[in-house]
C-alpha cells in the first residue's frame, strides 16, 4: 500500500516527466530548416590543421551553408590525438546526436573497429555517412637523396618512415609491408600530424612519409613535379591517375592470400575524405545533410574553388559509403586476423 508521501512523490515525478516531454516535443517536431536556422553546425576533426582532413572540412565550412536548410553557421573543431582515435571515440559516445555536430574522420575507422577493438571503441554501423569528397589513395613519398626511392629496392635497403601514431595508416601501411613483404622499414611515430611528419621529411629526419595523396597534391605538387620528392608506391584498390606510375601495395607481392590481406586493409581508400553523422540523428536531418552535401559538390562555384585549392573532388553518396563500410566490417575472420598481426 502506497502512503500519501509516496503518492505525492510519484505524482511529482510524473508531472516532471510530462513537462520534460512537453518541452522536448517542439524540438523533435522542428523541421531541419527550423532546427538549423540561426544556429551552428560543427564539423569535428581528429587531426590538427594543415592536412587534407582540415582542407576538406574548411572547404565544406565555406560552401555547405548555402545548400543547407536554415543556412547554419558552419565551424571546424580540431580535436587531434591518436591519429583520429580520440575524436572518433568522443564523437561516437559523447557528441550531440541532434544534427548540430558532424565529423570528418579517417577512412580507416571501420578497420580500427575490428582490428583493434580495444582502441576502436565505436560502431561505424551505428553512425551515418553523409558523403565523400573524394577517394583517398595513400602516397608513400620519399625525399630525394633517401637510401632508396623506388619500390623495387625497399625490401633490400633500410629506410626510415615518419608516422603520427600506431593507430594511423602512416604506421599501419608501412608496418604491414614490413611484415608481409619484408620491406626494411624503421617507423618513427609521435609526430602530431601529417604536416609535422612532412616537415621531418623535408629536414631529412626521416626518409619517407605515407599520407593521403589529396594532401600531397595540395601542399607539395610542385615539389614532387621537380623530383625533390618521389612517390614510390601507393595504397588503394586502383591506381590514382595522377600517380599512375606508382605501384599499388598489393602489386608488390606475389602470394594471392597476401594480396587479399592488403586489399582488405586498403578498402578504406574508397571511403576517402567523408563527412559522417552521429548515431541516432533524426532521419530528416540526416537526409537534409546528405542532400546539402550532394548539392554542394555539384555546384560549379564549389568545384572551381576546390580546384583553386588543389583539392580533388570525386564525390560518393552517403548510402554508397555505408555499403563500403559494411563490406569492411563483414570481412572473413581469417583475413582480419592476419591483417591485425601484420599491422602490429
Amino acid at each position: 500500500m502506497i502512503g500519501s508521501t509516496a503518492r505525492h512523490a510519484i505524482s511529482a515525478a510524473a508531472f516532471a516527466a510530462s513537462a520534460a516531454l512537453g518541452l522536448c516535443a517542439p524540438a523533435q517536431a522542428q523541421s531541419p530548416a527550423e532546427f538549423w536556422k540561426g544556429g551552428t553546425l560543427r564539423i569535428m576533426l581528429g587531426h590538427p590543421p594543415g592536412g587534407s582532413y582540415d582542407f576538406y572540412a574548411r572547404l565544406a565550412a565555406d560552401y555547405m551553408k548555402a545548400h543547407s536548410p536554415g543556412q547554419p553557421n558552419i565551424i571546424v573543431e580540431n580535436r587531434p590525438g591518436g591519429g583520429g582515435v580520440v575524436a572518433t571515440a568522443f564523437f561516437y559516445a559523447q557528441a550531440p546526436r541532434d544534427g548540430s555536430t558532424i565529423a570528418l574522420f579517417p577512412e580507416t575507422i571501420a578497420h580500427t573497429q575490428i582490428l583493434e577493438p580495444a582502441v576502436g571503441k565505436w560502431k561505424v554501423q551505428e553512425m551515418h555517412y553523409i558523403g565523400s569528397f573524394a577517394p583517398v589513395n595513400t602516397a608513400f613519398v620519399f625525399r630525394k637523396g633517401a637510401p632508396a626511392t623506388q619500390a623495387k629496392d625497399l625490401a633490400s635497403v633500410k629506410t626510415v618512415g615518419g608516422c603520427t601514431g600506431k593507430n594511423s595508416q602512416s604506421y599501419q601501411y608501412p608496418a604491414m609491408l614490413k611484415a608481409l613483404a619484408g620491406f626494411k622499414f624503421d617507423i618513427v611515430c609521435g609526430y602530431k600530424g601529417s604536416a609535422d611528419s612532412v616537415l621531418a621529411l623535408e629536414r631529412g629526419e626521416v626518409d619517407f612519409v605515407s599520407s593521403a595523396w589529396n594532401s600531397w597534391r595540395a601542399t607539395h605538387k610542385d615539389t614532387i613535379a621537380r623530383g625533390d620528392m618521389i612517390v614510390a608506391m601507393q595504397a588503394g584498390l586502383r591506381r590514382n591517375g595522377e600517380m599512375k606510375d606508382a605501384p599499388l601495395m598489393q602489386e608488390l607481392v606475389s602470394d594471392p592470400e597476401t594480396r587479399k590481406i592488403i586489399e582488405f586493409a586498403s578498402a578504406g581508400a574508397a571511403i576517402g575524405r567523408a563527412l559522417i553523422a552521429p548515431p541516432a540523428i533524426p532521419q530528416d536531418r540526416l537526409s537534409a545533410l546528405r542532400a546539402a552535401f550532394d548539392k554542394m559538390t555539384a555546384d560549379p562555384v564549389f568545384r572551381a574553388e576546390a580546384e583553386r585549392r588543389n583539392l580533388e573532388i570525386e564525390p560518393t553518396s552517403g548510402v554508397e559509403l555505408q555499403k563500403i563500410a559494411a563490406d569492411i566490417l563483414s570481412a572473413p575472420p581469417a583475413i582480419i586476423e592476419r591483417a591485425s598481426k601484420a599491422m602490429e
